[in-house]
């Protein structure tokens, strides 16, 4: 049982899992950095332990300083988040090590899902079928890989994540020095220069499943869209996916459990796809062996707590539903609120934020760490907050997230809230079903 919560993450997602723990009796000690030690979340956490100075490279990226502030707060777990070393398998192994239980898959499956070349073959010997494509260890590689394929192609990070290190190549001509760019970008991001590529698919969907399991059994909670992003990072996600054929749910839904059962998966995870919007077919991408940023949307539609699932099961305790418990109802959307000028480029806004009022109401849930007052230090990924609203069925959400983020306000720092209330109020988006190049003719 666990009794003592080591949270090793920061903003929202702290604040997020602290409640949990709280909730269920647990001690929440949130390992904050010290441009965090004044944060909303150190000031709701039961206590706060110091695990280096502000930049993240010396503090929440430091393995051995978050083991460190862990062991000497005496704690039972700890509780990754997204982000920073939640898919890290030395830390993993280094919390083990410690005698501390470590929320998240076994460190088998970090490892299979933290190498997306690994992940590529896991996935199809589990039966998933992959975008075409492969390693490209040279840039002689990639030109033969790509010129199978067929342009325009994908560049990926083997090792990667959140769009870094991902690039788009239309000609041949351009492959060169784009894959020098992916490369050295790769190295800069994760410290592992590999990059592999991938068939483009113009009209793709990123379409995701969560999945939860104990190691022994697996379900899914349904699947989530996240098509509307900039520069491959979401924007908006929603659950149900809506638009998609029964035939391509089920097929997604199923696939996304057997990987988790192939994997004897523990904990919350996430099976990402990418839908081909004219045919229905799907391709997997990728595995989150985390809790994701998204998941609210799956909670407010399932009624689970995927934060509690994850420390049930990292606690010892065997999953407490199955598949047929699982009956998700009406809609939900979220928004990602960013210290981020759209009209710049989306440059960061890193200040004070003199007034943040949120939205309240029935059908509306915000996570935020920001309030009045509040700082965006410069130092860490610019998420303010996060807008979920529920609705009986999609229309009704939309038209609950337009007067929900009408009512939004954030002064002293730029956000990304002007961009959404136009996302909101596009008849493509209001359809539903918009692919990834959305953003493209907004």
């Amino acid at each position: 049982m666990i009794r003592r919560l080591f949270i090793a993450n920061r903003g929202e997602i702290a604040l997020r899992v602290a409640r949990t723990a709280q909730r269920l009796g647990m001690t929440a000690i949130l390992g904050a950095s010290q441009g965090d030690v004044a944060s909303l979340p150190a000031m709701l956490a039961d206590e706060v332990a110091l695990v280096g100075p502000a930049p993240s490279a010396q503090s929440y990226l430091d393995v051995d300083a978050v083991i460190a502030a862990a062991i000497a707060a005496r704690a039972d777990a700890i509780h990754p988040g997204y982000g920073f070393l939640s898919e890290n398998a030395r830390f993993a192994k280094a919390a083990i090590d410690a005698g501390i239980i470590f929320v998240g898959p076994d460190i088998s499956s970090l490892q299979a899902m933290g190498d997306k070349l690994m992940a590529r073959a896991v996935g199809q010997a589990a039966g998933l079928p992959v975008v075409p494509g492969g390693e490209a260890a040279t840039p002689e590689e990639a030109l033969t890989r790509a010129r199978e394929t067929g342009f325009p192609v994908l560049l990926k990070a083997v090792a990667g994540g959140g769009g870094k290190g991902m690039k788009r190549v239309e000609r041949e001509e351009d492959l060169i020095p784009m894959i020098a760019m992916a490369m050295a970008e790769a190295q800069a991001s994760f410290g592992d220069p590999r990059v592999y590529v991938e068939r483009f698919i113009a009209s793709g969907r990123h379409v995701e499943v969560q999945v939860l399991g104990d190691g022994e059994s697996a379900i899914h909670l349904g699947t989530r869209d996240c098509s509307i992003q900039r520069r491959f990072q979401k924007l908006v996600e929603e659950a149900p996916a809506p638009m998609l054929p029964d035939a391509t749910r089920s097929g997604l839904e199923r696939a996304a459990v057997a990987l988790a059962k192939s994997l004897h998966y523990k904990g919350a995870g996430t099976v990402e796809f990418l839908v081909d919007a004219k045919t229905g077919d799907f391709y997997f991408l990728e595995m989150n062996a985390r809790i994701q940023v998204e998941h609210p949307v799956t909670e407010a539609i399932t009624g689970v707590d995927l934060v509690e699932q994850q420390l049930l099961v990292a606690g010892g305790a065997r999953l407490s539903l199955d598949q047929d418990a699982i009956r998700p109802r009406g809609h939900a959307i979220e928004v990602r609120i960013n210290a981020e000028d759209p009209e710049a480029d989306f440059r960061p806004s890193p200040g004070t934020v003199t007034r943040a009022a949120w939205p309240a109401g029935p059908g509306i849930r915000v996570d935020s760490h920001i309030a009045s007052g509040g700082m965006i230090p410069p130092y860490y990924d610019s998420l303010m907050g996060k807008l979920i609203v529920w609705g009986e069925d999609r229309p009704a959400a939309v038209t609950r997230l337009a007067r929900a983020l009408d009512t939004l306000s954030i002064e002293g720092v730029a956000s990304t809230t002007p961009l959404h209330r136009r996302i909101a109020a596009d008849p493509r988006f209001v359809a539903g079903g918009v692919d990834t190049r959305f953003l493209e003719g907004l």
